[in-house]
């Protein structure tokens, strides 16, 4: 390589790096687009909204939610990957998202491990095992004696096949060895519906969706699954308390970019982000949903996902779950 040559390749990094630098300092300087992969009114639509919504005062530009719902996220996660890495494009992604369908599906129109920038978490819905209120069992162990008795008699909704809820109870019947009969349903309304009218038996559920309906006896929680009890629940036993140790599940959502987004933009998203999760108002709204809020780095968000990659890749080879 010429001297010249040399130079000229100097310049032009140096020219990047000044071009990136500057482009941080002045960011936002349009608003900022929130791809959320689910419909308006849910989960997903509630968290990014209350986020979007402190996040655009701090930053000075507003964070407008754009819902992209449809094909098990794939069409918003597509959407997000497709986007310029100018920080002006970002949006939800979820348990689904990038550690369920890449195991599940054959083909994606992304790859979850090189299409996305990893800008951190936003919050974990813990999962809990319900049942309907006439169900025989009061507890995880008679729970499983019921379902020992009867193999295969014993029913479990879920909100639809690949769904965190269907994930959770297939990984509950591998660490127990419990036979029990999944029915999948179109979404978790008419599951948690059919659940309290007791046309199914039981059924892993988030507490976002499902919260009213506990407090007010029209389910009955056996267990929860996490390290500890939830401040929400707490006379509710842990899966552990309840006699089966390490068993955590949840459904869990993060906010990531397209791939190659600078460094200094991934980290300016980052500290507003986490500072919004921190907001007092925002993370009481947040708990009083059921939702833990997950500030991480970026880089501990990215090291989460590639476990839970891991954990549930796993699962969902065990069980044969596939969806193309």
């Amino acid at each position: 390589m010429s001297l010249k040559t040399h130079l000229a390749g100097v310049l032009a990094t140096g020219v990047l790096a000044c071009s990136v630098s500057a482009q941080a300092q002045t960011f936002p300087a349009q608003p900022v687009k929130w791809v959320v992969p689910y419909a308006p009114g849910g989960t997903t639509d509630v968290m990014a909204r209350r986020l979007a919504d402190k996040m655009s005062r701090d930053m000075g530009q507003p964070v407008i939610i754009e819902n992209k719902p449809g094909a098990a996220s794939i069409i918003g996660a597509t959407a997000i990957a497709r986007s310029a890495p100018d920080g002006y494009t970002v949006g939800t992604a979820d348990s689904g998202t990038l550690a369920f369908n890449p195991a599940m599906y054959a083909s994606l129109t992304y790859n979850a491990e090189k299409d996305f920038t990893f800008i951190g978490g936003l919050g974990k819905m813990p999962l809990v095992l319900a049942v309907t209120p006439n169900f025989p069992a009061k507890n995880l162990q008679e729970f499983m004696a019921l379902v020992r008795q009867k193999p295969g008699g014993v029913s479990s909704a879920s909100s639809g096949p690949g769904s965190p809820l269907h994930v959770a109870l297939e990984m509950f019947k591998q660490r127990t060895g419990a036979n029990i009969l999944h029915v999948p349903y179109k979404g978790s309304a008419p599951a948690l519906q059919d659940l309290m009218a007791g046309q199914v038996d039981s059924m892993f559920v988030d507490l976002p969706p499902s919260l009213s309906m506990i407090k007010s006896g029209k389910l009955r929680v056996l267990a929860v699954a996490t390290p500890q009890r939830l401040p929400l629940l707490p006379d509710v036993p842990t899966m552990a308390e309840a006699g089966l140790p390490g068993f955590e599940a949840y459904a869990w959502q993060g906010l990531v970019g397209p791939a190659k987004l600078p460094t200094a933009l991934v980290e300016r998203l980052n500290r507003d982000l986490v500072t919004a999760l921190h907001h007092g108002d925002t993370r009481t709204k947040l708990e009083e949903l059921g939702i833990q809020p997950m500030p991480m780095t970026s880089q501990q968000f990215a090291d989460f996902v590639r476990s839970e990659q891991k954990l549930w890749a796993g699962v969902i080879k065990t069980a044969n779950i596939h969806l193309d």
